[in-house]
């Protein structure tokens, strides 16, 4: 390494299992003597992590990749994650990518980077290292920083659920799980350094431990349940079909997992979800709701939807607008259907104009924030632990263990403290409150 020390951008698009795996590879690069920068700043080094979960994800990618080409031409720009993984061809004929690797092997880019510095020269053309995503089964990484309080933990990676819209178990490959002893070592760590929540997350979060023995997500939230200063404990989405009598009765008592769960539903209407080939339908996904109502009674629910999936009636859009009523989501996040190139859907006939997609993201998101607003209004005058976050305009804001964020008036940051607060009001998207002495 040369006197001056090197500036490293890490730039990440798509899930939250990408985010982790860019905190992963950025911890790397600062062991091996880099300062991690802003990517939008003038740097030595750039590394994206790339989504393909829609064609919008791909030009994004490429998009960001000639600005960052762009911003500093002399640097070295590496590029993984799903996107590259799927198209390298399509990376490599951007002018200035010098490497590509795909999901295999991800802190490959690590050693890559350290080589390209070494030899003091961009490479003439990309140099490609892209292989099946699942060659080396669950590759070990782990991180040791977090962002304000909370902290995401991947424990899975992989899908083979074959969704008629998905590309992803292309980019991700088999299901395979992080082992059991080293997310209680990695959740530990975390915890003594501070941090007060972790989300365990995946690409399919409810497979973990399915390549395991004797091991599944309901043992592993019990072992987590066991760490001394863990606080909450969160998961990353869901698929309905999870969430049964037995896995209910397993998790019912755990003291720090969060009364949250974010299921992964895509629709409310039988017909679309059997279109989609999604693996449960609206019964099974109101059963489970209801046994976790009646266990969590202060359990809240969130969810994404997909409105203009191929051949969606008025009646179908209906359906979803009815059952997004019964259960009284707490937030949704709304997507047009789009297109994906190497996806059953994309050959599907019946495609919906997207003047139609985006009247629908409309009215489900306006009908959304109608029982948002429900759900917030019946907190006002209750009491919650809020464990903050952030600190803005004299306000410390924060979340309560059901996701509901609040915003308290305070003097000063109150960054990882847990506190209890009396909910005073709403403005339909947050509420405010008070923190009480203790």
């Amino acid at each position: 390494m040369q006197n001056c020390q090197r500036t490293v951008g890490i730039l990440t698009l798509g899930c939250k299992v990408n985010q982790y795996e860019s905190e992963a590879i950025a911890e790397r690069m600062a062991a091996e003597g880099f300062l991690v920068r802003p990517h939008t700043e003038r740097c030595d080094v750039y590394i994206l992590n790339t989504c393909t979960v829609t064609s919008e994800s791909d030009r994004k990618a490429r998009q960001m990749i000639r600005r960052l080409v762009k911003q500093n031409p002399n640097a070295y720009v590496l590029v993984t994650g799903c996107f590259a993984q799927v198209a390298p061809e399509q990376i490599a004929a951007i002018d200035g990518v010098d490497f590509i690797c795909g999901n295999a092997d991800k802190l490959s880019v690590v050693q890559a980077a350290l080589e390209l510095v070494r030899s003091g020269r961009k490479n003439d053309s990309a140099q490609l290292s892209v292989v099946p995503p699942d060659t080396y089964g669950f590759e070990p990484m782990c991180i040791e920083r977090f962002d304000r309080t909370r902290a995401y933990i991947k424990i899975e990676d992989g899908c083979e659920s074959r969704c008629a819209y998905c590309i992803i178990p292309k980019a991700r490959g088999h299901i395979r799980s992080k082992s059991p002893t080293d997310v209680i070592s990695e959740v530990s760590k975390l915890t003594l350094g501070g941090c007060r929540e972790v989300v365990l997350t995946g690409i399919e979060t409810a497979s973990y431990g399915k390549d395991l023995d004797g091991v599944d997500l309901a043992d592993l939230l019990c072992r987590v349940d066991r760490i001394p200063n863990i606080e909450r404990v969160r998961l990353g989405s869901l698929d309905p079909s999870l969430i049964k009598a037995g896995f209910v009765e397993r998790i019912r008592s755990l003291r720090s997992l969060a009364p949250h769960f974010h299921l992964s539903m895509q629709s409310g209407s039988d017909s679309v979800l059997a279109r989609m080939r999604r693996k449960y339908n609206t019964k099974i996904a109101l059963e489970g709701i209801r046994l976790l109502r009646e266990q969590l009674p202060n359990v809240q629910f969130t969810t994404d939807m997909i409105v203009g999936f191929p051949g969606e009636t008025e009646e179908e859009f209906a359906q979803t607008l009815n059952f997004i009523e019964q259960v009284g989501f707490l937030m949704i996040h709304v997507f047009p259907y789009s297109r994906r190139r190497g996806t059953e859907a994309d050959q599907m006939k019946d495609q919906i104009p997207e003047e139609i997609k985006h009247q629908r993201v409309q009215i489900l998101s306006d009908r959304q924030s109608a029982i948002r607003k429900r759900i917030l209004e019946s907190e006002i005058g209750k009491t919650a632990e809020v464990l903050f976050e952030t600190f803005q305009d004299g306000l410390a804001i924060g979340h309560t263990d059901s996701f509901i964020e609040v915003k308290c008036p305070s003097a000063e940051p109150l960054h990882a403290c847990l506190l209890p607060v009396r909910i005073t009001g709403t403005d339909g998207i947050s509420c405010t409150g008070e923190i009480l002495n203790v």
